[in-house]
């Protein structure tokens, strides 16, 4: 199944025009990560360079998705806002009240009984605003997320750090407040520093004995927990060519623990396997 295909169009379809007027405003080129964050500028094309890390920028995700933990009070929020549907794609994943102890089915019954009333209430909302609801049991938001709704260039905002797992697919995708995505669910602009960038570049392949969870705790060893912090790290190179795209998710999930905005990839032929698998 293709999730929300005429979406996807219209934002490639602004691509090129956009890409070009921010190349003009800045005057130099840009890294992927600069290509997304001004193609999805709210006031459109851009008309002046903003500066890393100092410029408050407008933003317009394409999409949203919200864990059921957070995604309570956010509803809430936004049921105050008198509109009849969210204005951009947006979805909510029971997950983080399911707590592992016994075994799976066990555990999500134990969910059920005890927080039954949240996930009526988070079924019953989605359904009247037009947001796509993932019921408990139905996955974790983070690989969800990834499979079905990341495509390369966009840019989604989730209630949950680890949004950034979508980075693994060359997305822009970040954690944020509820009040955040309220701002967006109900059709204004969202406001973001304008990041800087880190940029990896990685070499060679991984052996036998390694796995792409070795890269980033060996980037979180060099950058430390705050490392990160107000900065959307790109890789690139043809040790990013070489790793599978839940690879390059895992890297980008875990960018989380280094305080970055997000983490993202660029795309090429994994992305281009998993992409149309997933979506045929």
């Amino acid at each position: 199944m293709v999730f929300d295909i005429e979406m996807i169009k219209e934002v490639y379809a602004k691509y090129p025009e956009r890409i070009a007027a921010a190349r003009a405003a800045v005057g130099k080129p840009l890294t992927l990560a600069e290509k997304i964050l001004y193609a999805h500028l709210w006031e459109g094309n851009a008309k002046t360079p903003y500066q890393r890390g100092g410029s408050y920028v407008d933003f317009a995700p394409d999409r949203i998705a919200c864990q059921d933990a957070t995604a309570q009070m956010a509803l809430l929020q936004f049921m105050q806002a008198g509109k009849t549907q969210v204005a951009v794609p947006t979805t909510v994943h029971c997950d983080h009240l399911i707590q592992a102890k016994i075994g799976a089915d066990k555990d999500l019954q134990n969910a059920m009984n005890q927080s039954s009333e949240v996930f009526n209430f988070l079924d019953s909302v989605s359904n009247k605003y037009g947001i796509g609801f993932w019921k408990p049991g139905a996955g974790i938001i983070h690989q969800v997320v990834l499979e079905n709704y990341a495509f390369p260039g966009g840019m989604m905002i989730g209630t949950d750090s680890h949004t950034v797992n979508a980075g693994g697919l060359g997305m822009v995708a970040i954690g944020v407040g509820g009040a955040d995505a309220v701002d967006v669910m109900a059709g204004m602009a969202w406001e973001l520093k304008f990041p800087k960038l880190i940029g990896i570049k990685l070499t060679g392949k991984l052996n036998g004995w390694s796995s792409p969870k070795d890269v980033i705790l060996k980037v979180a060893g060099i950058l430390t927990v705050k490392g990160g912090t107000g900065a959307i790290v790109e890789y690139f190179g043809e040790g990013a060519k070489s790793m599978s795209c839940t690879g390059k998710g895992t890297i980008s999930n875990m960018g989380a623990e280094i305080g970055a905005t997000t983490s993202t990839f660029g795309y090429d032929e994994i992305h281009g396997a998993l992409f149309a698998f997933n979506r045929s």
